[in-house]
């Protein structure tokens, strides 16, 4: 009897020691994030800049003890800028790595392709670049959110700064998707409701995402009636146009020119004084254009790790990783679902100041930010920002009935 029992006790005491030791393994198993970005080609350093922001956040919350007592890892997948790419990319890493929550799409092709998949993945997906209103708007679901600024906020703005200039022709040369055809189209109704005495010409230009040569659309523009130009050619293709504008003469005519994308960091730090002085710039975050602790926290940090400022991409990545400690911490747990429902509403403190999920589309409410090219910066070798205006995001979005989201 004496045996049995004392038997029955150490079999208590292994299977409590080995509860123990899952519960342990369990607490010290990190929550992995999965990020999906453009990580070759043209468009690559619009990743590079994205795991930056991503990698100075996660060190600074795992310094601080994790999320819920577990450290954050985060794995990587390339979209290649390919929405069947992409997909692929968000399966592995929810059905093979185990990821507990995704952040990324550089690409609004891609995320239009994409965001449809994430109710069967059950994970929560910060995206923190691609822009099309969509997937905040008609293609929106409980799992799909946005930290960055939409085109039709941004091109809300645009029309805003248009409408003070003489411009009356306007046209366009954007990329030959998604993202170029929407800036144009939402540039358009939203100027024509400010002016509507300005010509919107039919002649528009679309060279393809990844063309090498813009001469032609710009020989195009420059021999037409335009003195207005939404361009929203972006990345390494804006790199490119610029230069070949500045060799056709572009910049010495005599058009108002409003960049879309133009005063994102990474092509500024590209371009150098190639970028012309005097060119209406917007970009989703400006590095000096906030004056609050954790902005400068987060410059100072960005500066003293990669040596010039952080772009938009960098900024919107960073906000995500904390935006889902909050929610995590908020849910209690790293359920997709739980996640998901815990963002809906909430508001972080980011580098660009509050920033709020709009319940009903997911969409933050972030203001785009739009200046004028001005002088060389004399640390970081780019152009600065002049008359820098930052937008209310309230103010430049629409209402939850003209987005067409239904959640």
């Amino acid at each position: 009897m004496i045996k049995t029992h004392v038997k029955k006790i150490l079999v208590a005491i292994t299977a409590a020691a080995a509860m123990g030791a899952a519960s342990t393994s369990y607490a010290e198993e990190p929550i992995r994030i999965g990020g999906i970005y453009i990580l070759s080609g043209s468009a690559a350093t619009y990743g590079e800049f994205a795991q930056r922001g991503i990698n100075l956040a996660v060190n600074e919350i795992n310094a601080s003890g994790g999320i819920l007592g577990r450290q954050v890892e985060m794995v990587y997948e390339d979209s290649q800028g390919k929405a069947s790419v992409a997909i692929q990319a968000a399966r592995k890493l929810v059905y093979s790595e185990g990821v507990d929550a995704l952040v990324g799409l550089d690409s609004s092709g891609v995320a239009q392709g994409m965001v449809p998949t994430m109710p069967e993945l059950q994970k929560p997906l910060i995206i923190t670049h691609a822009a099309t209103p969509d997937v905040t708007g008609k293609l929106c679901n409980a799992f799909t959110y946005r930290i960055s600024v939409n085109v039709a906020q941004n091109m809300k703005a645009a029309a805003l700064v248009a409408e003070k200039l003489d411009a009356t022709n306007w046209t366009t040369i954007g990329p030959d998707y998604a993202f170029g055809h929407q800036s144009w189209e939402f540039f358009g109704n939203y100027l024509k409701e400010l002016k509507p005495d300005v010509n919107l010409m039919s002649e528009t230009n679309f060279p393809r995402f990844g063309a090498e040569d813009f001469t032609p659309f710009i020989d195009r523009v420059m021999d037409s009636d335009a003195d207005g130009v939404l361009i929203s050619v972006w990345g390494g293709d804006l790199v490119n146009f610029v230069r070949q504008a500045n060799n056709r003469g572009f910049f010495e005519k005599d058009l108002e020119l409003l960049f879309t994308v133009g005063a994102a960091t990474e092509v500024l730090s590209a371009l150098g004084d190639e970028m012309p002085e005097s060119v209406h710039l917007s970009t989703r975050y400006w590095f000096d254009g906030y004056d609050n602790d954790i902005n400068t926290r987060f410059v100072k940090a960005y500066v003293d790790a990669y040596d010039g400022p952080p772009s938009y991409n960098a900024e919107g990545a960073y906000a995500a990783i904390y935006a889902y400690k909050k929610a995590m911490e908020t849910a209690g747990t790293t359920d997709g679902l739980a996640v998901a429902k815990a963002l809906s509403g909430m508001s972080i403190e980011a580098p660009n100041g509050t920033v709020t999920f709009r319940k009903g589309d997911n969409q933050a409410m972030v203001g785009p930010n739009w200046g004028i090219s001005g002088p060389m910066h004399p640390d970081y070798g780019i152009r600065t920002l002049t008359d820098l205006q930052i937008f209310n995001g309230e103010d430049v979005a629409r209402s939850i009935e003209e987005t067409g989201c239904k959640l």
